[in-house]
């Protein structure tokens, strides 16, 4: 297996991640930078100075760029991030950009295409192994109530297959009750002692032969923590594990893994309110699709739609939907990963079926594509997703009131009201207060102010 190449020190500036991005889209289209300064008509010498941060960049020679990496606008995106810090802070420019603009995001060390996402406070993970996962760092992401009890775990003098297998097993099980009560529920409350206990294996002597296997196992168990933690809306908590996650896939030179946490990075960028961020993460997740199964990528598809949506671009928004269905319909039994069991034909269709609803309703648009995606996402769900159906259950409703159908909107918002009443999802309350918004012109019908009345006294209380 090739050596990986040196890191750039990316945090130096958002220019210099600029440059780090290049490199890694370079390297993965397997171009010399003379090859490519060949393609964009400038030396080779100025490519690598760029990657370097030595040389800026400008827009014209990003277009360039982005056209002969085929980097999708990815780098185009970026490059209009530093331009607008420069723009903000031009004394600053080679400050990280976590420090000038708190909705930023920068990369993680080298390896595979990896970033590092802020939206909250602005400040960045520190993703050095010794500082990241030692157990003393613990108290920075968990829950106020219990970061103080955070004690030194008993661990293995060194790591076997029995203690990856605990820690795998333990992220089922958070898994699981996520999905059936909600990020806010049990999960939060039980999630510190196992994560400080899993991070601490990665400083206990391993052999060589369980590395990518312990990275993997511990990654995935702070990626399922830190997609609870977002539902939860504990967005710092989320998006250092997600982070954390993300740097130990690449560890792991785990591909699967390193998807499904820029698929819940891009996802919770979105919701925050920073689809142009979200977008990238996503098409970042896409670099190397081949190495994906089409599960993963039409995942990574539906949060471009989710992020386009947002945007306000219905014809990105649909044509990325479109991506997403093309490659899930090739998708095979047997060829993902076990977490990836959860994305069935429901799941693809209460995904799509979201961020078609954000373009519903838009001039020229209709709301059947969410419409019926949505009630399939509810008819196909099975017990074991309460939040899923209860999402896109809360969904339909709201289309439906917006759309002038009350009475079938109050038929499928009672079953909707009846799972979130169960749950502890600081979404679902989200998107149930948009469902009372959406029901106060029909307030007058005895449908619609049951459902609102309901709203008020049992959801939001």
């Amino acid at each position: 297996m090739p050596q990986r190449p040196k890191p750039l020190d990316d945090t130096v500036s958002t220019r210099a991640w600029f440059g780090l991005e290049v490199r890694n889209w370079r390297r993965v289209r397997r171009l010399s930078s003379a090859a490519l300064g060949a393609k964009v008509n400038v030396s080779g010498t100025l490519v690598e100075r760029i990657e370097k941060g030595e040389r800026s960049c400008n827009e014209s020679l990003t277009a360039r760029f982005d056209e002969a990496l085929d980097a999708g606008g990815a780098l185009n995106r970026l490059w209009r991030r530093v331009e607008e810090e420069a723009a903000v802070v031009p004394s600053d420019a080679d400050k990280t950009l976590a420090q000038t603009a708190p909705d930023g995001f920068r990369a993680a060390p080298a390896g595979m295409l990896v970033d590092e996402t802020t939206y909250s406070d602005g400040r960045p993970s520190d993703v050095n192994r010794r500082s990241f996962v030692a157990v003393s760092g613990l108290a920075a992401i968990a829950p106020g109530s219990v970061a103080g009890l955070v004690t030194e775990p008993s661990l293995p003098k060194s790591v076997r297959p029995s203690d990856i297998a605990q820690v795998g097993a333990a992220a089922d099980t958070l898994a699981g009750w996520d999905n059936l009560f909600g990020g806010a529920g049990i999960v939060r409350s039980t999630w510190t002692g196992q994560l400080a206990w899993a991070k601490g294996l990665l400083n206990v002597p391993y052999p060589p032969s369980l590395e990518a296997s312990l990275f993997t196992a511990v990654g995935r168990l702070a990626v399922v923590i830190g997609a609870s933690a977002f539902d939860a809306y504990a967005h710092k908590e989320a998006e250092q594990l997600l982070n954390f996650g993300t740097w130990c896939a690449e560890q792991a030179n785990n591909w699967h893994l390193r998807a499904t946490a820029l698929n819940w990075r891009a996802r919770q960028a979105v919701w925050c309110g920073h689809p142009d961020v979200g977008l990238t993460l996503a098409d970042n997740g896409l670099v190397r699709s081949d190495r994906l199964t089409p599960r993963e990528q039409a995942m990574l598809h539906n949060a471009r739609a989710r992020a386009w949506a947002k945007m306000g671009r219905p014809q990105e928004t649909l044509t990325a939907i479109g991506q997403s269905d093309d490659v899930f319909s090739t998708a095979r039994k047997g060829e993902d990963v076990p977490w990836m069991a959860y994305y069935d034909d429901a799941q693809h269709h209460g995904d799509t079926g979201h961020a078609a609803f954000d373009i519903a309703l838009m001039p020229g648009q209709s709301p059947t594509t969410a419409r019926t995606r949505l009630q399939r996402a509810i008819d196909g769900h099975t017990g074991a997703y309460v939040r899923s159906r209860a999402l896109s259950g809360t969904k339909l409703a709201t289309l439906l009131m917006l759309a002038g159908e009350p009475q079938e909107a109050a038929v499928i918002a009672s079953r909707a009201l009846d799972e979130v009443g169960k749950l502890q999802s600081k979404r679902a309350l989200t998107d149930v207060r948009d469902l009372a918004k959406a029901g106060a012109r029909y307030a007058r019908r005895p449908d619609v102010a049951e459902m609102r009345a309901r709203i008020r006294s049992t959801v939001l209380v």
